[in-house]
């Protein structure tokens, strides 16, 4: 049995028209810049986490596989879980320095926000 549908989005955006003339039209596609035009911002923080760390990754522009495969490297480079949504990657626990570190080596500008 399929998965239920509980709203015209979960049909994937799709418009049905009885216009003969209808042109459908694709949605434009997010390329992500290169790493060095990109400027992201490395927080610290605890709010609503249970008084536990993250660090926060803001600020990248691209398309979601990038910021999901980015993600990646950065939990598999400091060996801990996060996330990557809303445009911004969340690293579970205080790797800021090391995350700053790796994303300079790969080309990105990277400023420290907060303490």
């Amino acid at each position: 049995m399929g998965k239920k549908l509980n709203s015209l989005e979960d049909l994937g955006g799709f418009v049905f028209s009885t216009n003969k003339d209808f042109e459908f039209e694709n949605e434009e596609t997010t390329e992500t810049p290169d790493n060095s035009q990109q400027r992201l911002e490395a927080h610290l923080d605890k709010k609503n986490r249970g008084g536990k760390i993250a660090t926060v990754i803001k600020g990248f522009e691209g398309n979601d596989d990038d910021l999901k495969s980015l993600a990646k490297k950065l939990k598999t480079l400091c060996g801990v879980g996060g996330t990557a949504k809303d445009g911004e990657i969340i690293i579970q626990g205080n790797f800021r320095d090391k995350i700053m570190d790796y994303l300079t080596k790969e080309g990105y500008k990277v400023k420290r926000v907060g303490g």
